[in-house]
């Protein structure tokens, strides 16, 4: 199964469904065909007759280090007649991301987010608050930088975390940018098990596995649906709206300026501030602890 795809690994190991994004170089940004990967993966796996849990997670240091930055910054700009249609076109470019979100939500397995490591951006905000179950690596962190690159929580994520850990921890994660270790995530609520990073793979699926032992399969399933079903109109308008609302900071041109500003550090590596990231010519990243 693994050939049908560009960008993420596809395995299936008797009841669990794995999907592992595979960009290793650029820490699984969201770059080449990996949404769409994902997208189809999740389709596959959530008509597979045998598994009961769907298991996503990432190839190599970082769970994923959300948008490539690199070729965001390196887009020509665009010219729209008036500011309705400049958002139009960015709505439309949101389509893929909103069908990501659309095939987590009503995902009928048992959906498992595995933070093999860091997560950035939109892998740190996507997939954590519409999770089942979160399991991650120890060491592990999440960050996002949405409001320091004049954009917004992404895919319902100011919601999702609200809910998860509370208003106040919410907005200082979103708003502020504060780095938060797993260790801590797991302390609010947000984080279900750690694991220790070496073997995290391989712990993950042996978890999964003693649970598949003592649980009926299908119940579980079930109850998952008893419990989101009531959600799923709330969580679907939450991505819609945030994603008008990105679209119309897009439209004022707030991101722009932005991504202009780190543009004109681009030059082989690009400093970037708080969860920023220097971008090498291989697209790799390391972090920097450095104000905006």
């Amino acid at each position: 199964m693994a050939q049908k795809y560009n960008d993420i690994i596809l395995e299936v190991r008797g009841k669990i469904g794995i999907i592992k994004l595979n960009r290793p170089k650029s820490l699984n940004a969201f770059g080449g065909t990996l949404i769409m990967d994902v997208i189809a993966g999740l389709r596959e796996l959530n008509e597979h007759p045998d598994t009961v849990f769907t298991v996503l997670t990432g190839e190599g240091r970082f769970f994923s280090s959300g948008a490539d930055v690199k070729a965001e910054a390196g887009r020509e700009p665009e010219e729209f007649k008036n500011d309705a249609e400049k958002k139009v076109s960015f709505m439309s470019r949101f389509s893929y991301a909103i069908e990501l979100l659309r095939s987590v939500i009503d995902h009928k397995k048992v959906f498992v987010l595995a933070l093999n490591g860091p997560g950035v951006g939109g892998g740190a905000a996507w997939f954590q608050g519409v999770a089942d179950i979160v399991l991650a690596a120890e060491g592990a962190w999440l960050q996002v930088p949405f409001n320091a690159l004049g954009l917004v929580p992404e895919n319902g994520s100011a919601i999702a975390f609200a809910q998860s850990m509370g208003v106040h921890r919410a907005n200082d994660f979103l708003m502020f940018g504060r780095k938060c270790t797993v260790e801590e995530l797991e302390q609010w609520g947000m984080v279900n098990r750690i694991f220790p990073a070496q073997g995290f793979h391989q712990s993950v699926t042996k978890f999964l596995e003693e649970q598949l032992d003592v649980n009926d399969g299908k119940s579980m399933m079930e109850t998952k649906r008893l419990q989101n079903a009531p959600r799923r109109t709330e969580r679907m308008m939450a991505v819609f709206d945030a994603m008008e609302a990105l679209a119309e900071r897009f439209v004022e041109g707030a991101p722009a300026q932005r991504f202009r500003d780190k543009k004109a550090l681009l030059e082989g590596e690009i400093a970037v501030s708080n969860s920023f990231y220097f971008i090498t010519n291989d697209s790799s990243y390391s972090q920097i602890e450095r104000s905006i």
